[in-house]
């Protein structure tokens, strides 16, 4: 599987549940939610304003995408667990299974991000962000067509400490 490939299994709506552990709380939390991919047109004007923010030439990147979430969380229920990210992977030319993924707004902190990302030839896709106060890692694979899986820590800057560790079971919606 490559890049364009995964991407594109991805596609779809689909209804996640993810369990994580707030290490530095010493507590559990369930969250559902549903979470929207869609593709966009690489001359989509988000996608240009995503390239620009970090001076990246557009015709690097491939397969650029949309994703949206809406959740509920059993721990805090006037936590808006909503929002949307436009992702822009830029694959290496030399390395086509890794590269950068632009983000207008990251996982561990909201705010601009770039990270790392390897496809390995199982198909899972590894994601590695540093943020100012964090550092995130997130593994994503498929067991089926319509079914992913998705495990991720957050980090301290330094690396040497997990505060959270999560894992999440996503089921693509078949109905629209």
């Amino acid at each position: 599987m490559d890049l364009k490939e995964f991407v594109q299994q991805s596609i779809g709506r689909w209804r996640s549940q993810r369990s994580a552990h707030h290490l530095a709380f010493a507590h559990f939390e369930e969250v559902r939610s549903t979470i929207d991919i869609i593709a966009l047109d690489p001359q989509d004007p988000g996608v240009l304003e995503v390239c620009g923010l970090y001076q990246i030439d557009p015709a690097s990147m491939e397969s650029p995408f949309k994703m949206t979430w809406e959740g509920e969380s059993d721990w805090d229920d006037e936590e808006d667990l909503s929002g949307s990210c436009i992702l822009v992977p830029i694959p290496d030319p030399n390395y086509p299974q890794k590269g950068k993924l632009l983000r207008d707004r990251g996982y561990a902190e909201t705010i601009p991000a770039i990270g790392q990302y390897s496809l390995n030839e199982e198909g899972i896709f590894t994601l590695i962000t540093e943020y100012d106060r964090a550092a995130a890692e997130e593994r994503i694979w498929f067991a089926t067509p319509n079914l992913r899986f998705r495990v991720s820590q957050i980090k301290t800057r330094d690396g040497q400490g997990v505060t959270t560790a999560s894992f999440s079971s996503e089921i693509r919606s078949l109905s629209s």
